[in-house]
């Protein structure tokens, strides 16, 4: 078997091939990792609450040949990890850094670790739903997110038609649930502290046919469960709170993908609106040769 560190990875990357008993038992190990796994296998299934043989089926679609083998490679790559150097940075460094840039280099590095983490046939099997003007998307976000899912709908509508961004996420998404075709798309920003609506979403979306998109953070949202396409982004910062850097780099991203596939339109689109900016007088016109 293949030596990796990269257990945890080549698990997030099988998630839209995975069976949805398979998702959340992933899910459950992916949120725990990796001490949810060093257990016994029906201590793993009772605590995903699937059974041993989905666990089984899981670490085989892994390309392992048994729970066993699967247990051997992952506890040999906690120890890798345990008897790693640790690198330290020289004495004094951290005293001459711009205090902007003390933060920024945990933001780079969480933007790095998630370029690693999120798989690039996963990132652009969503870019390519979201391009597909044949299905709605409907977007939600949480507490954190709302401002982040209210930014990717208002740059996507102006990409494709029929974008719905759930604005109130105690009523709206019940509404939408009423007009959710099969092969429609639901985007759900989700990072902890979960939110219960995100999940029911997901899971009522996902029974409707949806595909359910997740961008969450590493430990993963529970609606991850119910999510044929997760985007895991890294959020940890020296602060009392998640930084959400990275999944404002993941959403435009998404958007520059997205508005690649669909160029021919996109232009006409874009005119069209300013014209009707122009003519509603919504934004001041620049000063002709002033500095505005």
């Amino acid at each position: 078997m293949e030596d990796e560190s990269h257990i945890e990875a080549r698990m997030r990357a099988a998630m839209p091939d995975l069976t949805r008993a398979e998702r959340q038992a992933a899910s459950h190990v992916l949120s725990h990792f990796p001490m949810s796994a060093l257990g016994s296998i029906t201590a793993l299934a009772r605590a995903a609450e699937v059974s041993s043989p989905t666990i089984v089926r899981l670490v085989q679609k892994l390309g392992f040949r048994g729970y066993t083998e699967y247990q051997a490679s992952l506890r040999a790559e906690v120890g890798r990890l345990l008897t790693a150097p640790l690198t330290l940075p020289e004495g004094g460094r951290e005293a001459m850094m711009h205090p902007l840039q003390a933060f920024s280099v945990q933001v780079v590095a969480n933007i790095d670790a998630t370029i690693s983490q999120i798989p690039a046939r996963v990132f652009l099997a969503v870019a390519e739903l979201l391009a597909d003007t044949g299905r709605k998307v409907v977007v939600m976000g949480g507490r954190l997110t709302h401002a982040h899912g209210d930014y990717f709908a208002t740059l996507l509508r102006v990409i494709r038609p029929e974008v719905t961004f759930l604005a109130d996420v105690l009523t709206d998404w019940q509404q939408a649930l009423l007009d959710l075709r099969a092969g429609d798309v639901a985007v759900i920003f989700d990072i902890r502290r979960y939110e219960q609506n995100a999940m029911l979403f997901a899971e009522l979306a996902a029974e409707q046919g949806a595909e359910v998109v997740l961008v969450t953070d590493r430990w993963l949202s529970p609606a991850a469960a119910h999510a044929r396409h997760v985007l895991a982004c890294h959020v940890e910062v020296p602060a009392a709170w998640d930084s959400t850097s990275t999944i404002l780099v993941v959403i435009e991203a998404l958007l520059a993908q997205v508005q690649g596939r669909l160029a021919d339109q996109v232009q006409g689109r874009l005119n069209r609106l300013e014209d009707y900016f122009a003519r509603t007088r919504v934004f001041r016109a620049p000063k002709v040769g002033g500095k505005g």
